[in-house]
């Protein structure tokens, strides 16, 4: 059994039948990060070049083959010299640019036949018109998830290709905050299917699943 596999108890997430308003018992506080605005754009770019290094397998014979160029599994694309400028005429509106750095991965065949990978990125400005929260205490922060896929690509001498990609970027204007909520209570986690070699653990079958605060008292 798990939330959505033979499991009819009504504190489970899924979709909500009759009214939501039943089961509400209490207002939540959870810290959380609030997307004040965002926006996807995509774009081909061309005559993008890679300079590639972190050669797998090394020495490779050449010239290179171009195969294709994607985001390196497991780096984060990395965004600098963030300027935030706000439109007088619109003050809660700003145009916000920024450099985006996208680790790539770059797969060839060598003159043998060999295929192989070099590490390279690619770097560009963006810049979009967002709705950005005035001053407070607590930072806004500027979120960046940008995708470069690419199939077309020549190979020059210095060891790096000339290619084209497309380009998708989506741009969010985001802060951590504190947000109260309409809270259904915690919800009733259904034991996982039996395991016949499995015993349950001395001391913890008492134990509640969550921290209880059954009564406040206010001072």
């Amino acid at each position: 059994m798990s939330f959505y596999i033979n499991n009819t108890n009504p504190n489970r997430p899924g979709p909500i039948c009759g009214n939501a308003m039943n089961g509400i018992c209490e207002k939540v506080l959870i810290e959380t990060t609030k997307v004040f605005d965002a926006c996807v754009s995509q774009t081909t770019e061309t005559g993008i070049i890679l300079p590639v290094t972190g050669f797998n397998p090394p020495s490779p014979t050449l010239p290179l083959t171009y195969i294709s160029a994607t985001n390196q599994i497991g780096s984060s694309v990395v965004v600098s010299d963030i300027v935030i400028d706000r439109i007088d005429s619109t003050s809660n509106y700003a145009n916000v640019s920024m450099n985006i750095t996208i680790p790539l991965t770059v797969t060839y065949r060598d003159a043998n036949g060999v295929i192989g990978t070099g590490t390279s990125s690619i770097t560009v400005a963006k810049s979009a018109v967002l709705f950005v929260p005035q001053p407070s205490l607590t930072p806004v922060d500027i979120k960046v998830n940008a995708i470069f896929n690419s199939s077309i690509g020549t190979f020059t001498p210095d060891s790096s290709f000339t290619v084209t990609g497309c380009l998708q970027i989506v741009v969010k204007v985001t802060a951590v905050v504190d947000i109260l909520l309409p809270s259904y209570g915690y919800p009733v986690i259904p034991p996982c299917q039996a395991c016949p070699t499995c015993n349950a653990c001395p001391g913890l079958s008492d134990l509640p699943l969550y921290p209880t605060a059954s009564q406040i008292n206010r001072v």
